[in-house]
């Protein structure tokens, strides 16, 4: 691949993200969240299929990571019995490009018959579709054409959800508050657990200098 290949699909990703709908969705997002987790003490239950799930794995733990208890929940093994993981207070966050995929808008029905006002939040690719006009929040990605040669492999579709599930990450971090001490006493181990620490104690310090 050479090197103008290569520019090419790093423009088309990045204007990918630059051109994310902004909208009040987000705040509307993060007020569930907050409410639902932080308050009224349930957990943020995400789900998606394939390549939209992966995504999903990756947001659950940054969740949980940064102070807001996360979990995801595969969307067909939910069919055979992990939908008991939903308990009263949970709320759904679904991923799915299409907003069509048969097994989330399934996933839809089962958890609202076990809880009819469960909370659902959807990022999708598509704001006329089933799970955009069954969410309480839709954020839309803004359909970006994905970079694979087929326009068909989840790639910048992909990379879009990544940052998407960021921007509800640090957004619930900012509203409840979440410290640099909170932080360490999740990551006892590695390079972020080590850093995580020292910090702490530089802000202990500044603090006893003040």
């Amino acid at each position: 691949m050479t090197y103008e290949e290569i520019q090419t699909i790093l423009k088309k990703e990045t204007n990918a993200i630059l051109n994310i709908p902004i909208t009040d969705q987000y705040e509307k997002a993060i007020d569930l969240i907050v409410e639902y987790v932080h308050e009224k003490r349930g957990k943020l239950v995400i789900s998606g299929m394939g390549k939209a799930g992966q995504i999903g794995q990756n947001i659950s733990t940054t969740f949980c990571s940064t102070g807001t208890p996360s979990i995801f929940l595969h969307p067909s093994e939910a069919q055979h019995g992990d939908l008991g993981v939903l308990q009263e207070n949970d709320l759904l966050l679904l991923i799915t490009n299409s907003g069509e995929t048969r097994e989330i808008i399934e996933l839809v029905e089962l958890a609202r018959g076990l809880y009819e006002q469960v909370p659902i939040i959807v990022i999708t690719g598509n704001n006329s579709s089933a799970l955009a006009k069954k969410a309480d929040v839709f954020l839309l990605t803004g359909n970006p054409a994905e970079v694979c040669p087929l326009d068909l492999t989840p790639t910048t579709s992909t990379t879009v959800m990544t940052v998407m599930g960021d921007i509800l990450v640090v957004g619930t971090m900012k509203r409840i508050n979440f410290s640099i001490s909170e932080y360490a006493k999740r990551h006892h181990g590695g390079y972020l657990g080590d850093k995580s620490r020292n910090a702490e104690i530089r802000v202990k310090e500044l603090n006893k200098e003040k």
